[in-house]
């Protein structure tokens, strides 16, 4: 594991777009803090850009950094039994994104390490052109995306990651779901 996420985070670091197993689905990740990097994952997708990507921080200090987080949030995601991302407001770096930014603090240990290690967020985004279904197994990722990327981690590639998290967006003193 831990030579997978030095080539992984080699990658990273030159702005470079990566395939990983995420704590959910497969994603594609790069470094949430560079618009380019932002931008070509946007295209990979064939996604619009007004439709924003998941972020993965690896705890509260990081996130801290990026959003506002109250203790009713922290109580919050401290009950969640499945991988819960929070679409929060109150956004303080990431400048690409205006109004509002998804967020998950994953538990995988892989992700844990892969972020800790790189000290910055990294995007987490299923791995298909937007509006195809998300590939489960990674030998179900197509070609035309592969053929874009700069690196694939070799790992859990024979299992299945089927489950996307659960969103909930914040509004005011309320937690609504918009996918559970």
């Amino acid at each position: 594991m831990n030579s997978e996420i030095s080539k992984a985070i080699k990658y990273l670091e030159n702005g470079g777009i990566i395939i990983y197993p995420s704590d959910t689905i497969w994603a594609l990740g790069c470094d949430a803090t560079n618009s380019g990097a932002v931008e070509r994952i946007f295209k990979i997708k064939k996604r619009k850009p007004t439709l924003p990507l998941i972020c993965l921080m690896n705890d509260y200090q990081m996130l801290n950094k990026y959003v506002n987080v109250t203790d009713e949030i922290k109580a919050f995601l401290n009950i969640q039994k499945k991988p819960t991302t929070i679409i929060y407001k109150m956004v303080k770096k990431f400048s690409f994104y205006n109004e509002s930014v998804a967020i998950r603090i994953p538990k995988d240990k892989f992700c844990q390490n892969l972020i800790s290690e790189f000290n910055k967020p990294i995007t987490s985004t299923s791995v298909n052109i937007s509006g195809d279904k998300f590939p489960e197994c990674f030998n179900e990722i197509k070609d035309e995306i592969l053929n874009q990327i700069d690196y694939s981690v070799n790992l859990k590639r024979n299992l299945k990651l089927k489950k996307p998290s659960q969103i909930i967006k914040i509004e005011g003193d309320s937690f609504i779901t918009l996918r559970s």
